[in-house]
């Protein structure tokens, strides 16, 4: 029996733990906290929103204890805005099957728990850099789930795929209770997505909290030096949504009733900071001369924007576990770790790096295509600009299928036409939309945008 040893507690770490215990290997894993201390003691990791294609290996490996109607996110609704308070367009895409956030306290708690149960071993203790190399000495494959974590610098930055040379936005995360599960003429429960050309985005995520069930996570990423980068000074989560209320108040005043009950959903719920985006090399090399490799964030490092991180993790976990399932008997070599990951990359991750990166930029021509094009979507109708709506929602679950759209004139228009629209009509009729709401906001009345206000 070959056995492996896993660095790290989160999703991609835990994920690849199950799956090698599934194909018959020996497995440890090594965790700075305990289950209870995921539990109690830990700030969360992010809102670690997954869809579909992810949560299938979940299921696959019997791991999907919270797939209830409860927890189900049916799609997107969003607003884009040129300038704070004011609602240019309205997006209301559906989503083929449901999406989950889960407290990843919780899910490595209880994912932990079941690692033991199944005849995995699991060790608690912090693992620097000789410890790793220790450790690397006694199994066959050892795998780094640490996150961004000291350990991941282990991992020399590549820089032909690493775009960005530093954090694009400064985040504000938090997890709060009392908000309403839903929004008014929005007819499922979705995520709620509020884009400020100037300002940066904010997100509302429909989130399973560890103590209290149903709950939101809000998520702010400002642009720096704009409206929405106000969170610097907080110096607790009481603080910090206390901002986030008054910067709902200042930028999409639609959501200010909604937000004003909200209240911290436990102590630890929140997180201030920023995430530098970049792509690391799959082989990390130990003093001993030993190897590594790495899985989830310690090797791609994404912003949150397009809620494409967790998936990321969980989509290398399996394409992991599957390439060290078909080695056999050969040795996993630096050789090995750098064509799995180049599978990886072809296959998944290049398309996910793709995509996330175009969300941080300036919305393109071809993008204000398909988003014009698709306007009085409503979430309910059968119609053209429906169908393009569906697809913009269902590309954060496969951003394969119109990321090009986003950014090339003919994809967003091949996009439009088979949604049934008629370029340039569709996006003419759109516009006109967009100028009744506009004319309406000039003179203080509601835009009256479709699912939206």
């Amino acid at each position: 029996m070959r056995s492996a040893a896993i660095i790290g507690t989160g999703i991609a770490g835990m994920l690849t733990a199950h799956g090698l215990l599934k194909k018959g290997f020996r497995v440890t894993v090594y965790s700075d906290r305990t289950g209870e201390q995921w539990l109690t003691q830990s700030k969360p990791t992010g809102t670690a929103a997954r869809f579909d294609r992810s949560l299938r290996f979940d299921r696959e490996l019997g791991l999907n204890h919270w797939d209830r109607p409860e927890t189900a996110m049916q799609g997107v609704s969003l607003a884009f805005c040129l300038k704070p308070r004011n609602p240019l367009v309205t997006l209301t895409g559906r989503i083929q099957a449901p999406c989950r956030a889960i407290d990843v306290r919780l899910l490595s708690a209880r994912w932990m728990q079941d690692f033991v149960e199944r005849g995995g071993r699991l060790v608690i203790e912090p693992v620097d850099l000789a410890r790793l190399d220790q450790i690397a000495s006694e199994h066959d494959l050892t795998i780094v789930a640490a996150g961004r974590a000291q350990l991941a610098q282990l991992f020399p930055r590549n820089e032909e795929r690493s775009v960005y040379s530093g954090p694009q936005r400064k985040l504000c995360l938090l997890v709060t209770r009392g908000g309403r599960m839903g929004f008014d003429r929005v007819p499922f429960l979705p995520v709620r997505f509020n884009l400020f050309a100037t300002a940066g985005e904010a997100f509302w995520v429909p989130f399973w909290h560890k103590d209290h069930g149903p709950t939101w996570n809000l998520l702010f990423e400002a642009k720096p030096g704009g409206p929405m980068d106000q969170f610097d000074g907080c110096k607790s989560g009481e603080e910090a949504l206390a901002v986030a209320k008054k910067v709902i108040r200042e930028l999409c005043p639609w959501d200010a009733d909604w937000a004003e009950p909200m209240t911290l959903a436990d102590p630890h719920g929140w997180l201030i900071g920023a995430v530098p985006p970049g792509v690391r090399a799959p082989v990390g090399r130990l003093p001993s001369g030993r190897v590594v490799t790495g899985v989830g964030d310690t090797l791609m490092s994404l912003d949150p924007i397009g809620g494409q991180g967790a998936n990321n993790g969980t989509r290398m976990a399996r394409n992991l576990v599957e390439a060290a399932a078909a080695r056999g008997d050969a040795p996993f070599d630096a050789a090995w770790m750098e064509s799995t990951f180049e599978q990886y990359w072809r296959e998944e991750g290049s398309h996910i790096v793709r995509f996330n990166n175009i969300l941080l930029e300036p919305l393109s021509a071809a993008g204000r295509s398909m988003l014009l094009s698709q306007y009085g979507s409503d979430g309910l109708s059968d119609t053209p600009a429906q169908r393009i709506a569906d697809q913009v929602a269902e590309n954060f679950n496969d951003p394969h299928l119109i990321t090009d759209g986003f950014v090339d004139d003919a994809a967003a228009r091949k996009v439009i036409a088979g949604a049934g629209g008629r370029w340039p009509w569709s996006f003419m009729r759109g516009g006109l939309g967009v100028a009744r709401g506009q004319a309406r906001q000039a003179v203080g009345l509601q835009p009256r945008h479709p699912a939206h206000v």
